[in-house]
């Protein structure tokens, strides 16, 4: 994944602005390395490693019987847990690597719980008007959540929300978490303005409403 820039956070945070300011509703965007630390990820690793490693050692088994001895089932049980380890640590280090073995079910679970627990923690519900749509995106999974208050809910399906989350997906999953931002943005944009949001009857609600949340890009609140 390609970091963000200083100059492509700035960016984000004017667009969230512009979108604010047309809309009416309150946007806040958020960059988290990953939704959750994945400890059994390095554990399939090895467990895949060492079977690849068990299964050539058997092959050999096969090919050549003559070489069995106490000595070759050393090698043979020093050479699956090599491979096992290092399967292990490859998937500590290489995160492309280790997502191989991650569900996506798992996946979708872990990033829709860091977003409602970040919604939680930093008190988004908190604005005048319930009005907040939180935009989270997780580098790791390659994936996007979105959280609206209850100002939006009525009015926006969760499968209007969704054609949001197509946009930003393809630049996602090519490691270009700052087009994701700036392609969502734009289809939340088009999506509230088409459903009425920021009518001439709302305003009022809008001046009372504006900036209650800083529009700085929120990041590095994984677990």
């Amino acid at each position: 994944m390609n970091p963000v820039t200083k100059e492509e956070a700035a960016s984000i945070e004017r667009r969230i602005v512009e979108v604010e300011s047309r809309t009416g509703v309150q946007v806040v965007a958020a960059l988290v390395p990953r939704a959750d630390s994945y400890p059994e990820l390095p554990w399939r690793a090895f467990a895949l490693g060492a079977s690849l490693s068990g299964l050539v050692a058997l092959a050999i088994d096969i090919g050549r019987p003559d070489w069995l001895s106490a000595q070759a089932l050393l090698m043979q049980t020093l050479a699956i847990l090599s491979g096992g380890t290092a399967a292990g640590l490859l998937a500590t280090q290489l995160p492309a690597f280790a997502k191989l073995f991650l569900g996506a079910q798992r996946a979708k679970a872990e990033v829709r719980q860091c977003a409602e627990s970040l919604f939680l923690s930093r008190e988004l519900f908190a604005t005048p008007r319930r009005d907040v749509v939180l935009v989270l995106v997780s580098e790791f999974e390659h994936r996007v959540v979105i959280v609206p208050d209850v100002y939006c809910r009525g009015r926006v399906t969760a499968t209007e929300w969704e054609t949001v989350v197509a946009k930003m997906t393809p630049s996602l999953r090519e490691g270009r978490a700052a087009d994701a931002f700036a392609a969502g943005l734009g289809a939340m944009e088009m999506l509230l303005t088409g459903k009425g949001f920021a009518t001439v009857e709302a305003e009022g609600d809008r001046r009372t409403s504006a900036n209650a949340l800083p529009d700085t890009l929120v990041r590095g609140e994984g677990p």
